[in-house]
C-alpha cells in the first residue's frame, strides 16, 4: 500500500521534500558550521594571549554577540514562527553586524588579528545570515505578510509550538552542542581574562597598532 505522502500531488510532495531539506541544511548545515567557526575564533583568541591584550572587554562582547545569535535559535526550537519571530531575528541580526562591527573596531589595535581569523570573522557574520534566510523561507507567508500593506495574516504573539518536526532529542543535542562548542569554550575565555586583569573597563592601546594592517605605511617600511 503506498503511504499518504505518495498519494499527494507532485507539486506537494515537492513543497514538504524543499521544505525538509531546507529544515535539515539549517540544523545539520548552518549551526554546526557556526559553532565550528565560533570555536576556531575561540583558539585563534586564545592563540593571540587575549587576557594580556584586549582583555575582559573584549571577551564580553563575543558572549554577546552569541546571545544575540541565540536569541532567534531558541525562538526558532520552542515558538510557532511567525511574524513577532522573523521580525526578531531581523532585528538580532541587524544588533549581531553592528556589535561584530564594534568587536573588530576594539579589538584589532590591541590584538593581532591575522588574515586566517579575519575569515572566520566572514564566516561568523554570514552563517546568522544564512540562519535568517533559512527561516524567512520556511515561513515565507509570515515574512509576507509582514511587509505587507495592512499586515493581513501576521502574528506576533509568542506560542509553544504545537506540530513540532524536531524531536526532544534533536533540541537537547542542539542545546547541548551550543553548551558544549560555544557558551563553555567563552566562558573559559572570559574567566581566564579576568583572572589576568579582572575589569571589564577598556584595555590599553599600544603605541602601534597590533594588527599590521592598521600600522601607518613608514611603519611597514621601516620593518621589512
Amino acid at each position: 500500500m503506498k503511504n499518504v505522502r505518495e498519494m499527494l500531488p507532485m507539486d506537494v510532495r515537492r513543497s514538504l521534500g524543499v521544505e525538509a531539506a531546507t529544515r535539515r541544511a539549517l540544523i545539520g548545515g548552518v549551526l554546526p558550521l557556526w559553532l565550528g567557526a565560533g570555536l576556531a575564533d575561540w583558539y585563534r583568541h586564545r592563540q593571540t594571549r587575549i587576557e594580556d591584550t584586549a582583555g575582559a572587554r573584549e571577551s564580553a562582547i563575543h558572549l554577546l554577540m552569541m546571545g544575540e545569535a541565540g536569541v532567534p535559535i531558541m525562538l526558532g526550537l520552542f515558538c510557532e514562527v511567525n511574524a513577532g519571530v522573523l521580525l526578531t531575528s531581523f532585528a538580532a541580526l541587524g544588533v549581531h553586524e553592528a556589535t561584530a562591527y564594534w568587536d573588530q573596531a576594539y579589538a584589532e589595535p590591541r590584538r593581532r588579528v591575522t588574515p586566517v581569523e579575519q575569515h572566520i570573522h566572514s564566516l561568523l557574520e554570514i552563517v546568522p545570515l544564512m540562519a535568517t534566510g533559512f527561516l524567512t523561507v520556511l515561513h515565507w507567508d509570515q515574512a509576507c505578510a509582514l511587509v505587507t500593506k495592512g499586515r493581513k495574516g501576521s502574528r506576533f504573539a509568542l506560542r509553544r509550538k504545537r506540530r513540532d518536526p524536531l524531536s526532544g532529542r534533536t533540541k537537547a543535542g542542539l542545546i547541548g552542542a551550543m553548551l558544549m562548542f560555544g557558551a563553555i569554550p567563552y566562558g573559559e575565555e572570559l574567566w581566564r581574562c579576568l583572572r589576568a586583569r579582572p575589569t571589564l573597563g577598556t584595555a590599553p592601546e599600544p603605541a602601534e597598532p597590533a594588527t599590521e594592517t592598521l600600522r601607518r605605511p613608514e611603519t611597514h617600511s621601516s620593518r621589512r
